[in-house]
């Protein structure tokens, strides 16, 4: 079985269930402000909200969950189904679509942050406690703009409202708490997010409880509901059931916010401890544990879905178009500050203020697990790529550049969920559909020649074609996702291979791999040589004898100098760092050595006479002229590691041997 070289191990591994609280406070959070999304999105059917809301309950059940298994089942150390990709999508194709996805991953840690900010900020400046307390400041206002520098009391001025505000100052407070979470994590933090999220979930747990007990007691709410449910216009003349069906798809791309922490599942899995016995390279007891976080946190992200669906579309008045009025984005908080009188008692302005204390807390942590996942997933395939300046990696300017973007995006969008939302939607099914490809082509491979081939792949089929149709129409009718998603990938591709190409002359060798004893052993001989001659050679072109024959006569070396052949045969260019595959034969009289699996012929070739001259006189590589164009050497060179050869020999062995005199003469002739 093919293994995929794992990221950074982390420092330390923890209880499942605190690892569940880390992805919980991503994947919990979104009930902040998940019905009122729906119900706006429905618009004049919000009435179906809650049986969209059992769409996607199904959906995640059914497709993601089997999907997200198999994936961390087959990439269990953090890179979820990117790594899975990347071994079964190669070349440059295969790297400039991890690219890609990486670019869509970035957009969700973005999203993320600022939309749980936005949230965060929409329920405090909500509270009364919040209200009174502010209500100083805005009425001096005025004062505060006389204050200010002339050319700040204009437009700039009135550009900053309170809800863009206080979300900045929640995400500038931010930037330094996540910096601490980037130097390390600890078991304190992960104790306090899970606090917060049992809070949380607690507090949510009476808002909605209250409110199914309420609706029991009333079932003329039930009633009325089942009233608005048949009324509504049906698609086409079909019928109830299938207008319900398209319903459910058509809002679908705004209910996926609630499958988000599936991908934060597989980000987080190297933390979670498993057996004392567990093989590194497959880790069994990490699998099932990381398995069973992901189905629980399913599980209870379900239930929850789908009664917050119920009781806000029940007992929230709804107005036109799916307006909730003051419960906008925070319908739950709504009723917990005793919007609905009639619900609770305990509702009222106590209660909802611990309710938005809670829910403050959860959305300005929301974002920690996709923080730690980011800091090693990009950094590691960005050098993985050699697409990374080395200073750029000292200094983490990566991290520093997605908080200026978190910046910018939050007063691009003036801290608003609504004009956020698409755009998060977007890559959340840009991420789930990669996860269903990645276990589709894994499964294919897997199961080729089994008689049970069809049976296997055809659920994984079924769901990848689900998550393909749902994220395309999502980004297509969707321009800020794919708006923000596209402005990543250009920059994340742009600098990449601008920074492979900066690299393009290391030498990018980590020494060489020998098919047998005997070949190790014949090259520790040849290295010993007194001189030298090594001759590239391309199979198919001349024989080895015509070879010989010509370089002798055109370089004028004596029959008693050893001629060593080297034939290098390219792998996956694509790759940066290299670990060639050696034989060494012995063919009529003639040394040859046989590399294969090269990224590049010309650092190869450099790689060898560097190995020569450390032990020996440096020795001579021959070659011959090519009637390829500079340009197009060039280009073959950086993509298709063949061409320009003997000029990058040269300079790879002039950047990597300081020293003239133990430099590895090229000859051109």
């Amino acid at each position: 079985m093919d293994k995929c070289p794992a990221l950074p191990a982390p420092a330390r591994t923890y209880a499942w269930w605190l690892v569940l609280a880390l992805v919980g406070l991503d994947y919990f959070s979104t009930l902040a402000y998940l019905p009122s999304i729906v119900v706006r999105a429905l618009g004049s059917d919000w009435a179906l909200a809650p049986l969209a809301a059992l769409g996607v309950v199904a959906v995640t059940l059914v497709a993601a969950v089997p999907v997200y298994a198999h994936v961390v089942r087959r990439s269990p150390h953090g890179e979820g189904a990117t790594g899975l990709l990347e071994r079964l999508v190669k070349g440059w194709f295969g790297k400039t679509f991890i690219l890609v996805l990486l670019g869509f991953i970035a957009t969700d840690f973005v999203i993320t942050r600022t939309l749980s900010f936005a949230d965060a900020s929409t329920h405090l400046v909500n509270n009364p406690l919040w209200q009174r307390e502010a209500n100083h400041i805005i009425k001096h206002k005025e004062s505060i703009r006389e204050a200010m520098p002339a050319f700040l009391q204009g437009r700039f001025f009135d550009f900053w409202d309170r809800q863009l505000v206080v979300t900045v100052v929640l995400l500038v407070a931010s930037f330094v708490f996540y910096w601490f979470i980037q130097v390390g994590l600890t078991q304190r933090f992960l104790r306090v997010a899970a606090l917060i999220v049992v809070a949380y979930l607690a507090l949510n747990a009476v808002v909605i409880g209250c409110g199914v007990v309420y609706l029991l007691d009333h079932r003329e709410l039930w009633d009325q509901w089942l009233d608005r449910v048949r009324a509504a216009p049906k698609v086409g003349g079909l019928g109830t059931v299938t207008t319900l069906v398209l319903v459910s798809l058509a809002t679908f791309p705004q209910l996926a916010l609630g499958l988000s922490g599936f991908e934060l599942s597989m980000a987080t899995a190297p933390l979670v401890r498993g057996r004392p016995d567990d093989d590194p390279a497959e880790p069994r007891g990490r699998i099932r544990k990381a398995r069973l976080m992901m189905l629980l946190a399913a599980v209870v992200m379900c239930v929850f879905i789908a009664g917050s669906m119920f009781v806000v579309t029940l007992l929230v008045p709804i107005g036109e178009g799916g307006d909730l009025g003051p419960a906008e984005h925070r319908a739950l908080a709504w009723l917990a500050h005793g919007g609905n009188a009639a619900v609770s008692p305990v509702f009222g302005e106590v209660f909802g203020t611990i309710y938005d204390l809670s829910t403050v807390m959860i959305l300005f942590l929301a974002g920690a697990s996709a923080t730690l996942s980011l800091r090693d997933l990009v950094p590691h395939y960005l050098a993985k790529y050699g697409m990374q300046l080395h200073w750029a990696a000292r200094v983490g300017v990566i991290m520093h550049l997605f908080n200026l973007v978190i910046l910018l995006v939050t007063l691009v969008f003036r801290a608003s969920v609504s004009a956020q939302q698409q755009a998060y939607a977007a890559s959340v099914l840009v991420l789930l559909t990669a996860a269903a490809v990645a276990a589709y082509l894994d499964v294919k491979r897997r199961w080729a020649g089994s008689r049970m081939y069809r049976l296997a792949l055809t659920p994984f089929a079924l769901i990848t074609t689900f998550f393909l149709a749902v994220a395309f129409l999502t980004t297509v009718r969707n321009a800020s996702g794919l708006a923000i998603s596209l402005g990543f990938i250009v920059t994340l591709i742009g600098t990449a291979f601008a920074s492979r190409w900066f690299r393009s002359t290391e030498l990018r060798f980590d020494g060489f791999v020998f098919v047998d004893e005997v070949s190790r052993q014949r090259w520790e001989v040849i290295r010993q040589l007194e001189f030298q001659v090594l001759v590239p050679h391309r199979p198919g072109k001349n024989t080895l004898a015509e070879k010989d024959l010509e370089v002798r006569k055109r370089h004028r070396i004596a029959a008693e100098v050893p001629i060593i052949f080297v034939e290098a045969e390219v792998g996956d260019p694509s790759d940066f760092l290299q670990q060639p595959l050696m034989r060494v034969d012995h063919e009529n009289g003639r040394e040859v050595i046989r590399v294969c699996r090269c990224t590049s012929v010309a650092h190869v070739l450099a790689a060898i006479g560097l190995e020569f001259s450390q032990v020996g006189r440096p020795p001579e590589l021959i070659f011959g002229w090519s009637d390829e164009s500079p340009m197009a050497a060039n280009l073959d060179f950086l993509l298709m590691g063949r061409g320009n050869v003997p000029w990058m020999v040269h300079d790879l062995i002039r950047r990597a041997q300081p020293d003239p005199v133990r430099r590895p003469r090229v000859v051109i002739g």
